[in-house]
């Protein structure tokens, strides 16, 4: 037993004494990653990335991107900009922008190759600037990750656009900079914040014609009192119980018209894969329809579906060609 023992000591001695020995062995090569790397072995010259937490993000290049005063914590550069230009009240209350009116984006050095920075942020938006901001952004190499409201009764009404993306500083400060430059035309050319997109509908009778919706989106739908709705379902989406879900569980992709095929109103939800968001996005806001809102309707399923509503105005025949390039672009939506 005595012997057993000595063997087992001398084994972990010798297990702990190769563990030191490994861990005062060169880090093996790995891939570089710009743009800074630590030195593992001079003399065979291989480095690998530095960890994140070993790089930062320059605070002056973030101050002169996006005008905003940088805090620093956690190797995170972030700046802030209260929503101070307009009053806003929250069940009769006026809220100072401390308890949530403030717009905000932060940057953390990246971790993929080629990457400086990640960006996550969160844009505090009335009504009418949301269209234009959504635009900016996108138009600037940003990407809209989620569109919704954070109160009820809420006077002007407030909805929250979160931004996200990967690439070099400066341009993605410039990125946020541009798109709150648009928030601030918006107002200085309307102080108050607009009621509606438009001018009201004429007609008070609807009559659209469905068949030319069904020739352009390649779907039959349904006519009720002059409206006219299609329904396009989603394939292969897997529900967080493991159920098969689809169209007629509510994964579906759908477009409700009303007006006159004039002067008509489009109002529908996208259901997108994440790596469709951004592109439909862009297809949508560049054809003129506003996106009101993104986000999920479900957790646990696979692939994650994310869902983004939207409300348009025009020709029947306009609005169903941009809908039809968003729908290109989820090929495989069922019909």
């Amino acid at each position: 037993m005595r012997g057993f023992r000595r063997q087992s000591i001398l084994g972990f001695v010798g297990i702990v004494a190769s563990i030191g020995a490994c861990n005062n062995q060169p880090v093996p090569k790995t891939e570089p990653r710009a743009p800074s790397t630590i030195a593992t072995s001079a003399s065979k010259g291989q480095t690998v990335p530095a960890p994140n937490s070993a790089r930062s993000i320059d605070p002056a290049l973030v101050a002169a991107a996006t005008g905003g005063k940088p805090e620093i914590a956690d190797n995170v550069v972030k700046v802030s900009f209260p929503r101070n230009d307009i009053p806003v009240q929250v069940d009769g209350w006026t809220m100072p922008p401390f308890m949530g009116l403030t717009s905000w984006a932060a940057f953390t050095p990246g971790e993929k190759s080629g990457i400086e920075a990640m960006i996550m942020g969160d844009l505090v938006l009335f009504e009418d600037e949301v269209s234009e901001a959504m635009s900016a952004a996108l138009d600037a190499g940003l990407e809209v990750t989620a569109l919704h409201n954070h109160f009820f009764f809420d006077k002007p009404k407030v909805f929250f656009m979160h931004i996200g993306g990967e690439g070099q500083t400066e341009i993605l400060g410039k990125g946020v900079r541009k798109t709150l430059d648009t928030v601030a035309t918006i107002r200085k050319k309307t102080p108050e914040p607009q009621v509606r997109f438009a001018s009201p509908i004429v007609s008070s009778k609807n009559n659209i014609d469905g068949s030319k919706i069904e020739t352009a989106l390649g779907v039959k739908g349904t006519a009720k009192d002059g409206m006219y709705k299609v329904v396009i379902g989603r394939n292969a989406i897997v529900a967080d119980c493991g159920c098969n879900v689809g169209k007629a569980m509510g994964v579906n992709t759908w477009a409700a018209f009303a007006g006159t095929d004039e002067d008509a109103v489009v109002d529908g939800d996208f259901a997108v894969l994440e790596k469709e968001l951004q592109p439909v996005l862009k297809t949508l806001r560049t054809g003129g329809i506003h996106v009101v809102a993104i986000h999920h309707h479900m957790v646990g399923e696979n692939p994650r579906v994310l869902f983004l509503h939207y409300w348009g105005r025009g020709p029947v025949t306009d609005l169903v060609n941009v809908l039809r390039k968003g729908l290109d672009l989820t090929k495989d939506a069922a019909k």
